[in-house]
């Protein structure tokens, strides 16, 4: 397989059964194989609504699911236009090295190039090797942002004043 065997096309809610595989995928990839909650049927729903909750980019090779890249649109208020967000992006071990990644990363720089989008964001494990791929690519690290979060009890607590 090489990069030119590779056909991009964005994933519809008849792809719910592949993108959570590949998720599930990333996640054993990532260290945390129990961690995944979304089912099918929640990728089903986000995939079909309208408009869509996320967006699903799916790599292919001969019919086979080589790699995929979920994302959604943000707004930056800086720049007053919305960005793309690039929650995940992942290739299966046996399509690595072969220019998967890249035309994913690609394809997703023309559709942000195309929407008017000032910025592509995502977040790097530390200790992801792909840090140097996204460095090759002009993505830099963002030094001084930290990264925080509310989920869970603490989400519902913030929500209900206590």
């Amino acid at each position: 397989m090489t990069a030119s065997d590779v056909t991009i096309r964005e994933a519809g809610p008849d792809d719910a059964g592949t993108v959570r595989a590949m998720v599930q995928a990333l996640a054993a990839f990532e260290r945390a194989p129990d961690a995944v909650r979304a089912s099918e049927a929640d990728f089903r729903r986000a995939l079909g609504s309208d408009p869509p909750e996320c967006r699903c980019l799916l790599a292919e090779s001969a019919g086979r699911p080589a790699g995929f890249a979920v994302w959604f649109f943000n707004f930056s208020t800086w720049e007053g236009r919305r960005g793309i967000y690039l929650e995940d992006i992942f290739v299966h071990d046996w399509a690595r090295g072969r220019g998967v990644g890249e035309r994913l990363l690609r394809h997703l720089a023309g559709i942000a190039v195309a929407e008017g989008c000032a910025r592509l964001d995502l977040w790097v494990l530390d200790w992801n090797p792909a840090r140097t791929f996204y460095e090759r690519h002009g993505i830099r690290h963002m030094e001084g942002w930290l990264p925080y979060r509310v989920s869970g009890e603490a989400l519902t607590a913030l929500a209900g004043g206590g």
